[in-house]
């Protein structure tokens, strides 16, 4: 990627750098970090973000007939991927970690099955999900498309006086 800055590091360090702070962002909502990473960070959360709302209606349904125990047909009706929300999805797959669902304080092991169930991407799906439909609103009521981010100088870092910034999600 000729547009990204260098950061001063390794070009292998930098893309696992922006890579892990971008999902924290996407999972977070909300991340403290360098005014030059944020910058970086806010270009790719845009890009990523901009991507997931082009896409994330594209869907197909399916009527199939599933037996059950007692071996009647059962009408089913299954929802899968359309080609162009597939496609987002794996480009957003290469592009963060993938993150797992924590159990909460207090929370028994069953309660946390029962609420994360059979998802293997949670990331992924909070981005379609979630974040997706609520930023699409926000750019119908608005008609602004773009600026999914927002970054907040916070004033030089003690020690090497680097310019410290908040970069959240707007909602």
């Amino acid at each position: 990627m000729p547009w990204m800055r260098k950061l001063g590091r390794p070009t292998d360090h930098r893309l696992a750098m922006l890579r892990n702070q971008v999902s924290d962002l996407l999972w977070k909502g909300r991340i403290e970090t360098t005014y030059a990473k944020a910058k970086e960070v806010s270009r790719i959360a845009d890009r990523i973000l901009s991507l997931a709302i082009d896409t994330y209606e594209d869907i197909i349904k399916e009527a199939v007939t599933v037996k059950d125990e007692k071996g009647k047909g059962v009408e089913k009706e299954i929802i899968k991927d359309g080609a162009k929300k597939l496609n987002a999805r794996r480009k957003i797959m290469a592009q963060v970690y993938d993150l797992k669902e924590q159990r909460m304080k207090g929370e028994r092991k069953a309660a946390f099955k029962a609420r994360v169930g059979k998802i293997k991407h949670p990331l992924v799906e909070k981005i379609f999900n979630e974040l997706a439909p609520e930023l699409d609103r926000r750019e119908k009521q608005t008609g602004q498309k773009g600026g999914y981010t927002r970054i907040y100088k916070l004033g030089p870092r003690r020690g090497d006086s680097a310019e410290m910034a908040i970069i959240e999600l707007v909602r």
